[in-house]
């Protein structure tokens, strides 16, 4: 069997070999060419899956190591009986993290105290719980929205969305679709802006076209928000440079990016390929996974600002302001240099770990620090004498 996979996809080539013949290519050159031969497509987000890039092709299943889907045309796959997975969930955490590093760097720099702000979560699925479960770790009151699930579940606990605009920080967290009466293209558009609490934040980490461009630069010129916090960007790779510069923080598209996340993805696509052509599965995460960078941090002594020595230690495991000056290079280069640097970021990103992976010693007096930590992902332990 020949396999074609994205080479962002970790240890692909090495997991796959037991099931065939891999090819890795970067995202944006896997063409009907490079499929002529093949029988299965793995890709990330980059890669359109479509009938151009598949009709006359043999490949019988596609899957996707992310979360998101609007990147693969479902439909054609089910009407020519190819086999589909993606990787829901995989990446989940890793979002989170990137959210509240945000957030922790955002109080920092605004001199801002998170605990008893609220905070709009606008689409509760994987990623979702887990930023609403992290945000009241930290003291944060969460409103959520999403109309689905109010539908699905009746449950109350889903508010409408004009709540979740009168809040401090508004954070998208929503699959992006086109079609239906929860399309989310341009979700955050002039009314959205319009109907958001004045002076609040705004951060989007689900797909760059769930914001109008247009319309999030006016609200960040006029003053109706203070500012905003991105990942994702319409037209990636080409960011807008106006956009870009006037950031409170800007990521290029990593905010899922933590290696065991990536890993994770990469294994669930890989069982869900062994499934499908009828072959044992040999391998797991453990397999792929190194010791972390940053095993251990100890804390000696109860700090004076919790919310700062949180800063701290999330500082030493992902620094999420170095992501921001990398991105910010794209304003020094020109034009038809800034879509490869952005690419480049994601192919060469650095190696990143969950909060789990670190170990926090504290003291026994230090309760709520211990609580705080742990509700946001760190393995926690008491010091003993």
């Amino acid at each position: 069997m020949k396999i074609v996979a994205d080479q962002n996809i970790p240890f692909v080539a090495e997991c796959l070999a037991s099931v065939g013949q891999v090819t890795v290519l970067p995202g944006r050159r896997i063409t009907r060419d490079a499929l002529a031969d093949a029988e299965a497509l793995l890709v990330r987000s980059i890669t359109p899956v479509n009938a151009a890039l598949l009709d006359g092709t043999p490949v019988r299943f596609v899957a996707t190591a992310t979360i998101g889907t609007d990147h693969v045309d479902t439909a054609y796959l089910a009407s020519r009986g190819i086999g589909f997975a993606s990787a829901p969930g995989s990446n989940a955490d890793s979002v989170a993290e990137w959210l509240i590093a945000a957030l922790l760097a955002m109080g920092k720099k605004h001199r801002l105290t998170l605990a008893g702000r609220r905070i709009g979560i606008i689409g509760v699925g994987n990623v979702g719980r887990r930023v609403e479960a992290r945000c009241r770790a930290l003291g944060m009151e969460p409103i959520l929205n999403d109309p689905p699930l109010e539908r699905q579940t009746g449950d109350a606990k889903y508010r409408p969305l004009a709540e979740a605009l009168a809040c401090d920080f508004v954070t998208l967290h929503v699959p992006l679709t086109r079609e239906g009466p929860d399309a989310t293209y341009h979700l955050a558009d002039a009314r959205f802006f319009d109907a958001i609490k004045p002076g609040a934040f705004f951060i989007n980490s689900a797909r760059g076209a769930v914001h109008d461009t247009a319309a999030l630069k006016h609200a960040r010129a006029t003053g109706r928000i203070a500012g905003y916090v991105l990942d994702v960007w319409e037209n990636e790779p080409r960011v807008d440079p106006d956009l870009l510069r006037k950031a409170e923080l800007s990521t290029p598209h990593v905010a899922g990016y933590a290696f065991d996340g990536k890993v994770r993805g990469m294994i669930m696509i890989y069982r869900a390929l062994c499934e499908h052509f009828g072959i044992e599965p040999r391998h797991e995460e453990s397999d792929f996974l190194p010791p972390p960078d940053v095993p251990e941090i100890r804390i000696d002594a109860p700090p004076a600002d919790e919310q700062a020595a949180i800063h701290d230690i999330v500082q030493q495991v992902y620094a999420v302001n170095r992501d921001d000056f990398n991105m910010r290079e794209i304003l020094l280069l020109e034009e038809d240099r800034r879509g490869p640097w952005f690419d480049d970021l994601r192919k060469n990103y650095p190696f990143r770990r969950e909060f789990h992976n670190t170990r926090i010693v504290v003291p026994a007096a230090c309760d709520t620090l211990a609580a705080k930590l742990a509700g946001i992902g760190f393995t926690v332990v008491r010091d003993t004498p």
